[in-house]
């Protein structure tokens, strides 16, 4: 994998990784909230902190295969690499 294609996959991995915390966090507080907020807007602020963080792990799903389909074609590893330069041998 050349230079540039390992920004590319830090900027993406930073990304999924960035958006994943953000799915987790948001559910965190749905579940603190429906102890901790009582009242007529409880019901409310549940449906639309778990209906955000349905919105996002969609999107992350998405962006996910894409990375991986993305890494497929351009990352080589470092042991697919060895495995191809020792089967001549």
């Amino acid at each position: 994998m050349d230079e540039d294609a390992k920004t590319k996959f830090k900027w993406k991995f930073y990304s999924l990784a960035l958006q994943l915390n953000v799915i987790i966090i948001l559910v965190a507080i749905a579940v603190i909230a429906v102890f901790l907020i009582h009242g007529p807007y409880q019901i409310a602020i549940i449906f639309v902190l778990l209906a955000v963080a349905a919105v996002i792990a969609l999107r992350f799903v998405k962006k996910y295969r894409e990375t991986k389909t993305w890494l497929d074609q351009h990352g080589a590893t470092k042991k697919k690499k060895e495995n191809d330069g020792s089967s001549g041998d």
